[in-house]
């Protein structure tokens, strides 16, 4: 499928020295150029078994290792597994030597110590459910202010963590939660373990759902008062937006955690909250921390609506994105797909988002099942991710097929260990990815450039990433190639003369006309040359400005 941008170069043939001073550009967002590995940390590396806690809980109710069983061996787990802040710092080169620049994990706020006894029972392959569940996950906060038990060490509390990562060359993404705190009703009398209640940063009960459901707190008992009365997520505590106790709480809460070393922000579940709460947080963490680079969970397959949260009146974040998500699940998922179901994901001149260039771009995680493809569809997955618009973000398993197509409580979340990341090196997956995080982390144009569609095909695609700013020019030419057979691919007319470089093997070129891609492979082809093609120019300006800048 040649797009229109195609067309219009092959007809674009005027230059100007004027047009050499314009500037083009995606982005100028300093996160863009990172890339992002995500882990629960509780299912990531056990790297101090001091702190696995075994014998917590009620007898027969032991929060660590609960096992859902499934057929022919699967399983998955609702308990503790061991996962730990020094299991990440002692394989932190290793997410480092695949190219990652920053690492977000689960939230680290402490959880309750036992399990819950609510809800409704957690089987193998059931999709939604509480009951039966810890809070491995870090998602059921009781205490915002504190680390849970299950992460430090004596000798690496948190802040001490954050260094450690930075000294590898990590930054570190807060995982924060504002929407809700622990399950907190439809308990058997007598659950212990403080579900749905609330600490301050002096130990001091603030809220306490009392096991009560929503419509039964009482908006003048002093410790109801933070919650809402209406039902929310399952059985979690309903944080209320409207109070603004519980804005000073969170953002204080959070406020001390950037202040020991995280360097960018996630927000789970942002929807759940109204656009007023969300504009209130963000500008009081951005009088304190100005720069911080903010994005959200919108668990919205409706660019429309996830797009909201991305205009400054809202917040101004950007949020994963989900939509293209499913654009590229529909690509590389199936082996006969073509190339441009992807494209109306990408949304680089609707005006939709405020900036897609700044969206985080992923294909799985740890709420929805993992991509069911083979390994040359996860080759294929990242080529894209790493090469077109947005800042990637990988699951943790993901470099090595693990877990292909798990959803929660039926192996997405399964421990992945030290073992299998002492041979992860070798899988095929892995050395491609690291590859191509290589080919991202040299090109300024992989990481602002503006993106130009050239020519999608049913299993080869090609088009530029444009970057020109203040001296610097730089366009990336990007060819890919999903099947199994080599292709050879008739370039399109490009806007530049010069020659072009090769940034995976150095071969330098005049000009590109014909180039051959083996099978599941990427080329990603650079010409410093600065763009004189007027027509271009405008074209590209034109784009610029449905981007808030």
């Amino acid at each position: 499928m040649k797009t229109t941008a195609l067309i219009l170069l092959c007809s674009l043939t005027s230059t100007s020295v004027v047009a050499a001073k314009a500037e083009l550009y995606g982005t100028l967002e300093p996160f863009a150029k990172e890339t992002v590995y995500f882990l629960l940390t509780d299912r990531f590396v056990d790297g101090d078994p001091t702190n696995n806690f075994v014998q917590q809980g009620l007898p027969g109710q032991s929060t660590f290792n609960r096992p859902l069983l499934g057929p022919d061996g699967r399983s998955a787990n609702i308990g503790y597994l061991g996962g730990d802040f020094k299991g990440i710092v002692q394989h932190a080169n290793y997410i480092k030597d695949l190219g990652f620049s920053y690492v977000w994990t689960t939230p680290i706020v402490d959880n309750p110590d036992y399990v819950f006894t609510g809800g409704e029972p957690v089987v193998f392959g059931t999709p939604y459910g509480d009951g039966g569940k810890t809070g491995y996950h870090g998602y059921w906060g009781i205490n915002f202010y504190q680390v849970d038990e299950h992460l430090e060490s004596a000798d690496l509390n948190f802040a001490q963590f954050t260094a450690a990562l930075k000294q590898q060359g990590l930054g570190y993404v807060l995982d924060v939660v504002a929407n809700h705190g622990s399950p907190a009703y439809s308990m058997p009398k007598g659950q212990v373990g403080h579900f749905g209640q609330l600490f301050d940063q002096s130990g001091r009960l603030v809220a306490d759902h009392q096991n009560l459901p929503p419509q039964q707190l009482s908006h003048t008992h002093p410790l109801h008062q933070f919650y809402n009365k209406t039902t929310g997520l399952a059985q979690l505590s309903d944080l209320n937006e409207n109070n603004p106790a519980v804005l000073d709480y969170l953002v204080n809460a959070h406020l001390k955690w950037i202040e020991q070393g995280a360097s960018a922000i996630r927000i789970d579940t942002i929807k759940e909250m109204p656009h007023h709460f969300w504009k209130k947080f963000t500008d009081k963490i951005r009088q304190k921390h100005p720069d911080i680079f903010i994005f959200a969970e919108s668990f919205n397959f409706e660019a429309e609506k996830a797009a909201e949260h991305t205009w400054p009146e809202n917040g101004g974040v950007s949020v994963l994105d989900f939509p293209g998500r499913n654009g590229i699940t529909s690509v590389f998922e199936h082996k006969n797909s073509h190339y441009s179901q992807i494209l109306n994901h990408l949304h680089l001149d609707s005006g939709v988002y405020a900036n897609p260039y700044e969206l985080m771009t992923f294909y799985d995680n740890h709420d929805m099942a993992r991509m069911n493809a083979s390994d040359q569809g996860f080759i294929n997955a990242n080529n894209w991710l790493f090469t077109s618009r947005g800042i990637p973000v990988i699951y943790y398993g993901s470099e090595i097929n693990f877990m292909t197509g798990e959803r929660e409580h039926t192996g997405n979340r399964n421990y992945l260990g030290a073992e299998r990341l002492k041979t992860a090196a070798q899988h095929p997956v892995h050395q491609q990815l690291k590859a191509v995080i290589a080919l991202r982390n040299q090109s300024i144009a992989l990481q602002r450039g503006l993106q130009l569609n050239l020519d999608y095909q049913q299993h080869t695609a090609a088009f530029l990433r444009l970057y020109q700013r203040q001296g610097q020019s730089e366009t990336a030419l990007v060819l890919l190639n999903k099947s199994d057979q080599p292709q050879q691919l008739k370039i399109p007319a490009l806007p530049q003369s010069g020659s072009w470089h090769n940034l995976a093997n150095g071969q330098e070129l005049g000009s590109l006309t014909h180039l051959t891609l083996e099978p599941h492979s990427v080329q990603v082809w650079i010409n410093k040359t600065p763009i004189q093609n007027t027509a271009l120019i405008v074209q590209l300006s034109e784009q610029m400005k449905k981007l808030k800048l």
